[in-house]
């Protein structure tokens, strides 16, 4: 049907909109860029998972097991390097120097008997006197017994008597050593002090006293069975 056979007459419908007016009752122009943005956004997620899996792939497949294989051959290498060192020292060891082994064997055997000596003689100065000086029985009785022979004897007995007396005992007596009731004479070979049990305090204030040697401060039966003595002091060298 052409215009000219249109049989209505033309109304609002047929008058043409103003360039860039809306198109049709409900709908609007779009512009360029609402059309391609969809298709943007499309390609860019797209490609950030491509690259994520491309990356994760990479990643797995180079896995810490492709180097301990190198490690273990390196460890295995140094541990027969050392093993062999090692066995090299032993050799070497095995095979010492004509008459090293035997020197350094009386070597250390010397060593060790001069070492042992000490042990087996203590000196006088490691010993300990018997009991404690402050806790000496000053009344009881001393007596010193001269046992030094040749001119040198004569008023030892007193004067080691006065030292005992010095030192606060109250009954000290002086003799010579023939004159004990026991055999004192020619025993000794030190100024020896011999106490009866029970009086190691009095021994030790003598001792000090007359300066004897803590080894030769002994106990003694004979002291233990005296009715009255409680020390004896066998001298054998001049005092002062």
């Amino acid at each position: 049907m052409t215009k000219s056979q249109y049989p209505f007459p033309p109304d609002e419908f047929d008058v043409r909109g103003p360039e860039g007016a809306p198109v049709g009752v409900h709908r609007e122009p779009r512009s360029g860029w609402s059309s391609v943005w969809p298709f943007l956004l499309v390609a860019v997620v797209f490609a950030g998972l491509g690259v994520g899996i491309i990356s994760f792939l990479s990643d797995g497949g180079d896995t810490p097991t492709d180097n301990p294989p190198v490690a273990s051959e390196q460890s295995a290498s140094a541990e027969g390097s050392g093993e062999g060192e090692g066995s090299e020292g032993e050799g070497s060891g095995e095979e010492p120097t004509d008459g090293s082994g035997d020197e350094g064997d009386e070597g250390e055997g010397a060593e060790g008997d001069e070492s042992e000596e000490p042990s087996e003689e203590p000196s006088d100065e490691a010993a300990e006197m018997p009991g404690d000086p402050a806790a000496a029985d000053l009344s009881a009785r001393v007596v010193v017994w001269n046992d030094i022979s040749g001119a040198e004897a004569a008023g030892q007995a007193g004067a080691t008597a006065d030292l005992v007396t010095g030192a606060g005992f109250a009954d000290v007596g002086a003799l010579d050593a023939p004159a004990a009731p026991v055999t004192l004479a020619g025993v000794y070979d030190e100024t020896t002090v011999l106490f009866a049990d029970g009086r190691a305090d009095t021994a030790t204030a003598v001792a000090e006293a007359v300066g004897a040697a803590p080894a030769n401060v002994q106990l003694s039966d004979d002291l233990t069975n005296s009715p009255t003595d409680a020390v004896w002091v066998i001298i054998k060298e001049p005092v002062g």
